[in-house]
C-alpha cells in the first residue's frame, strides 16, 4: 500500500493546518512514499504536503464574510473536484471546514472516490440537519470529542473516536518557567495573553475590542505584562489596530509561538475557536470572547442547540470559564471578568484539575488512531 499511495487534503485555516499537520506526521511513519496534495500550510508542508492553494484562502467564517469571497471559494472549490475528479487519489481527506469540504467530498464520493471527514462538524452545537449531508458525503467521520461516534451511528455514518491530537503534543505538566525563560518573561511577573484570532475577519472584529480591554487592565493594574502571539502574515494588520485601541499599553507582539505564550502566562483574553482548548490543556483561566456582523451573529444565535460558544465549556457541560460575545464584549467587562481570575488563585486552582481530567481524556495518540482508522479505509 505504500508504495504509489496518493490522498489528497484539504485544511481550510491555520487550526486545520495544525490537526492535518500532526496527523500527517503518523502517515508518514506508515506511508512514508504517499504523495499528499490540495489545500494546506505550512505545518502540512513540514511533512511534504503539495498545496495547490494555500489554506488562507478558506479562512473566513461568519455568514456576511463568506458572502465577501463566495465567488473566490466557489471557484477554487469548482476547479479542485475537476482536478481530484480527473487525477483521482486513492482518498481524499477534508480537515474540519465543513462548509467547503462536505460539498466537496460528496462530489467525489459520487464520484467513485473515497472520502474521510476529519474533525465531525458540531452538529451537537448548531445545525444538525448537516448530519444529513454528512452521510452523503463521508465514508468515513475521525472525530476529536468522545461524544460524537455514538451521535453519528444513529444515523448510520460510521465514525472513529480518535482524541485531539494537541492533547498528544501539548505536554500534561505546563512548562511556565521554561516557557517564561525562553520568551524573556520574568518570573513573578503577571503575563496576560491575548488571543484575537487566526483569521483576518477574526484579527477585524475581535482585534479592537481585546485590544481595548487590554488598555483598560493596563489603566486599572500598570504592572501587568501583555503578550499577542500573531499568526504569520497577519502582523501588517495587528500592528495598525494597537496604535489605535492600545496606544501605550506594554503589547509585545510575537512572530507565531502561541504554546509557549499559553504555557508563560498567567490568564488568557481568548477568541473562541480551537485557540480555547489550547488554552484549556495548557490549563489556563480565560475569558472566551467573539464578535462578527451583526447579521451572522443573529442568524448563528438562532441555530445554536447549546448555551455554550467556547470549547472548553461545551466539553466540561457547563460554564467553567466566562463568555462574553458581540455586545457583552466591552472592554470594561473584559477587563472585570480577566481581573477576577487573577484576584481568586482557589478558582484558578479548581479550574486547573478540571483542565487536567480533561486533558486525559482527550489523551489517545491521535496520529496513530487516525492513521490506523484511514488504513482501515482504503483496505476496505
Amino acid at each position: 500500500m505504500a508504495t504509489g499511495l496518493r490522498l489528497a487534503m484539504v485544511a481550510g485555516e491555520a487550526s486545520g493546518d495544525l490537526l492535518a499537520g500532526l496527523v500527517l506526521g503518523g502517515m508518514r511513519q506508515r506511508w512514508p512514499d504517499a504523495r499528499v496534495q490540495g489545500i494546506g500550510g505550512p505545518r502540512m508542508a513540514e511533512h511534504g504536503f503539495e498545496a495547490w492553494w494555500p489554506h488562507e484562502k478558506l479562512a473566513v467564517r461568519g455568514y456576511v464574510e463568506v458572502l465577501r469571497h463566495y465567488r473566490e471559494i466557489a471557484g477554487i472549490r469548482r476547479q479542485l473536484a475537476q482536478r481530484l475528479l480527473d487525477e483521482r487519489p486513492d482518498l481524499f481527506i477534508g480537515v474540519d471546514a465543513p462548509d467547503f469540504n462536505l460539498g466537496l467530498e460528496e462530489q467525489l464520493r459520487a464520484g467513485g472516490i473515497r472520502t474521510i471527514q476529519f474533525v465531525c462538524p458540531s452538529i451537537w452545537a448548531w445545525r444538525g440537519k448537516r448530519v444529513h449531508r454528512i452521510r452523503r458525503s463521508a465514508d468515513h467521520v475521525l472525530c476529536l470529542f468522545p461524544f460524537e461516534p455514538e451521535l453519528l451511528a444513529q444515523h448510520d455514518i460510521p465514525a472513529t473516536y480518535v482524541g485531539h491530537p494537541l492533547a498528544d503534543t501539548i505536554p500534561l505538566e505546563v512548562p511556565r518557567q521554561a516557557s517564561r525563560l525562553s520568551l524573556g518573561v520574568a518570573p513573578d511577573g503577571v503575563v496576560v495573553a491575548l488571543l484575537p484570532g487566526s483569521r483576518r475577519s477574526e484579527i477585524e472584529y475581535n482585534g479592537p475590542k481585546i485590544l481595548a480591554a487590554a488598555a483598560e487592565l493596563h489603566r486599572r493594574r500598570p504592572q501587568l505584562q501583555f503578550l499577542l502571539p500573531v499568526v504569520p502574515g497577519l502582523r501588517a494588520m495587528v500592528e495598525p489596530l494597537l496604535s489605535r485601541h492600545a496606544a501605550g499599553v506594554p503589547i509585545r507582539l510575537l512572530d507565531g509561538r502561541s504554546h509557549e505564550v499559553l504555557a508563560a502566562c498567567d490568564t488568557v483574553l481568548i477568541a473562541s475557536g480551537t485557540a480555547t482548548l489550547e488554552a484549556a490543556l495548557f490549563k489556563k483561566p480565560m475569558v472566551i470572547t467573539y464578535s462578527m456582523h451583526w447579521l451572522s451573529a443573529a442568524i448563528m444565535r438562532r441555530m445554536g442547540y447549546l448555551p455554550w460558544v467556547g470549547l472548553p465549556n461545551i466539553l466540561c457541560r457547563e460554564f467553567v470559564v466566562p463568555e462574553l460575545l458581540q455586545e457583552a464584549a466591552t472592554p470594561q467587562s473584559l477587563a472585570d471578568a480577566t481581573l477576577a481570575w487573577l484576584d481568586d488563585p482557589q478558582r484558578c486552582e479548581a479550574l486547573t484539575g478540571r483542565f487536567t481530567e480533561l486533558h486525559h481524556l482527550l489523551r489517545r495518540n491521535t496520529a496513530q488512531a487516525a492513521t490506523d482508522a484511514i488504513a482501515k479505509v482504503l483496505e476496505a
